[in-house]
C-alpha cells in the first residue's frame, strides 16, 4: 500500500515561472521529496557544453543543501617496539638460566617483530585498511596465507578485537571480502595501540573490548 502511494505521488510539479539567472533561463520545479529544484536552460534543451561553469541547485525538503561526503584523511599509526623488546629481554633471561632450547625461538620471534616494526605499516585510507611496507609505503603484494591483496574495505569487517586491551599484543579481525563466509586475520600489534584502536573504532565500528 505504501509503495503504491509513493509511486502515485508525482515527484516534480512544474511551476509556471521561468526566470533569468546570470543570462541563463532557469526553470523552477517543486518536488515533493527534494523541495525546490532549478535546472539551467542548457540542461532542459539537451545542451551540455555550456553547462560546465553552472551548477544545479538542489534544496532538500528541510531547507538544507545537499553536500558531497567529505573524504577522511589517511591515518598511519606510529610503530611500537614494546613487544619485540619484551621478547628479546625474555631471551636474555632464558640464556642467563641456560635454557637455550626456549631462548632460540623466543629470540628469533623478537628479532622478526623488531624488523617488522621498522618496515610494516597499517594504512587507513578513506575506505579501506591496507598493509604497506617501507618508508615509501610500497604495496605488500599478495597475502602469503589466504591470497589476495592485503587491503580490506571497512564495509566488509564483521568483527574485530584487541588481545589484550591493557597491553595489546594481537589484533584480530574478520572480513568477508576475501571469501563470503568470512576470513580471519591476526596481526601482532607492533604499532601504537591507542592510535590503532581509535582509528579502528572510527573506520570499522566499535569493538567488544573497552580500549587499548
Amino acid at each position: 500500500m505504501a509503495t503504491a502511494l509513493f509511486l502515485a505521488t508525482p515527484l516534480f510539479h512544474p511551476s509556471q515561472t521561468d526566470r533569468e539567472v546570470s543570462g541563463t533561463s532557469v526553470r523552477k520545479f517543486n518536488s515533493s521529496i527534494f523541495g525546490e529544484f532549478r535546472l539551467p536552460s542548457c540542461v532542459q534543451k539537451g545542451i551540455t557544453q555550456s553547462c560546465r561553469s553552472r551548477s544545479v541547485s538542489i534544496t532538500s525538503l528541510f531547507g538544507r543543501k545537499v553536500k558531497a561526503k567529505t573524504k577522511r584523511e589517511t591515518v598511519i599509526p606510529d610503530p611500537d617496539y614494546r613487544i619485540p623488546i619484551v621478547l628479546l629481554g625474555a631471551t636474555g633471561a632464558l640464556v642467563y638460566t641456560d635454557n637455550l632450547v626456549a631462548a632460540v625461538p623466543v629470540g628469533l620471534l623478537g628479532l622478526l617483530l623488531l624488523v617488522q616494526a621498522t618496515r610494516v605499516r597499517f594504512v587507513f585510507d578513506d575506505e579501506a585498511l591496507e598493509v604497506k611496507v617501507g618508508s615509501e609505503l610500497k604495496e605488500s603484494g599478495e597475502n602469503a596465507f589466504v591470497g589476495g591483496k592485503n587491503r580490506w574495505k571497512y564495509s566488509t569487517f564483521v568483527n574485530w578485537e584487541f588481545w589484550w586491551p591493557n597491553f595489546p599484543i594481537l589484533v584480530y579481525f574478520k572480513e568477508t571480502q576475501t571469501k563470503p563466509e568470512g576470513q580471519i586475520h591476526f596481526f601482532p600489534i607492533i604499532f601504537n595501540g591507542k592510535q590503532l584502536y581509535d582509528v579502528m573504532v572510527e573506520r570499522a565500528g566499535s569493538s567488544k573490548t573497552s580500549g587499548p
